[in-house]
């Protein structure tokens, strides 16, 4: 009986010991734990009392960016830009610079009947693409005869990429060769017409004249250059000229008075030396029955002439 109450006391003290050692363990681990979370706190609590604003001011100054000397730099361009642009002459860059070119051709032509004829004309343009001033002189010195001559001063604007609108005057000198004495006249006209490009490259000129007399006509000139080698050229021509109206002293048939159809061969030793030759036909109706003057009938006749052609 001692010995079971011994084993029994022996039994209850070494289960007193094992729970009395769990106790402590389980206190160990749980102050461990809390001093972990401690650490973890304070290590939280020192990096978030840490002064931010410092790093803050870093930042900005390296992210900001003095954009002054920038702005400086794009306006003293965008300054001399616009003056750049201001002083810079784009009339250059759109036909408007002023330019002048003169032709002089003199032929000498002949008819069927050996009939010759020095025919001088002078053309003369200044100004831009835009706006031009022509002057054409032209000038027929018959063989025994006075010369007689005509001069147009027009200007000229332009329309279209091919074709210029042309207003001005035109002045005549007629003479008239009568049995026993010259009659000369003076006559001026209002001119109006257009000047270009026609499709397939013919340069035309169709021109309508109003003046003294009750006078009215119209006239065209057409030609085109047909190149055969890069000096040799074939140019074909027409010249027509109607009558529409005229009451004057020495008038002439209306309706087509005049036409002169033909081929020109010119050589150009250069673009501003020309020689060429030419050969045509020409109609011509007459003149109407007037107090100072007998109708005459109309004439054919082939036109044959050499020429030189000089630009500057």
């Amino acid at each position: 009986m001692q010995i079971i109450n011994l084993f029994s006391k022996s039994a209850l003290a070494s289960s007193l010991l094992m729970l009395s050692g769990l106790a402590l363990a389980h206190d160990g681990h749980q102050m461990q734990s809390d001093v972990s979370i401690a650490t973890d706190s304070a290590v939280v609590t020192d990096h978030s009392s840490m002064d931010h604003s410092k790093m803050n001011q870093l930042d900005e100054k390296s992210n900001a960016v003095d954009h002054t000397q920038h702005q400086a730099i794009t306006t003293t361009t965008g300054e001399e830009s616009i003056a750049s642009h201001s002083t810079h002459d784009h009339r250059k860059e759109h036909g408007a610079q002023v330019y002048a070119v003169s032709t002089l051709d003199t032929q000498w032509q002949v008819n069927d009947h050996a009939e010759g004829v020095l025919k001088s004309k002078l053309q003369t343009r200044i100004g831009t693409d835009e706006n031009k001033l022509f002057v054409k002189i032209h000038s027929d010195k018959q063989e025994s005869q006075a010369t007689e001559y005509d001069a147009k001063l027009l200007y000229s604007r332009m329309i279209s990429d091919f074709w210029d609108v042309q207003a001005g005057v035109r002045y005549r000198h007629e003479v008239t060769q009568q049995e026993h004495q010259t009659d000369r006249e003076d006559k001026f006209d209002a001119v109006f017409g257009l000047h270009g490009l026609a499709p397939y490259f013919f340069e035309t000129d169709a021109y309508f004249y109003l003046g003294e007399d009750q006078y009215a006509a119209l006239s065209l000139e057409t030609t085109r250059d047909l190149l055969l080698t890069q000096k040799l050229i074939a140019q074909p021509y027409l010249d027509v000229d109607v009558i529409l109206q005229d009451d004057a002293k020495y008038a002439k048939k209306t309706g087509l008075n005049r036409a002169a159809v033909g081929m020109e061969m010119r050589y150009e030793i250069s673009k501003n030396i020309m020689p060429y030759i030419s050969a045509g036909y020409e109609y011509t109706k007459g003149n109407q029955q007037t107090a100072w003057q007998s109708a005459t009938g109309s004439e054919q006749s082939g036109l044959y002439a050499i020429g030189f052609r000089v630009r500057f």
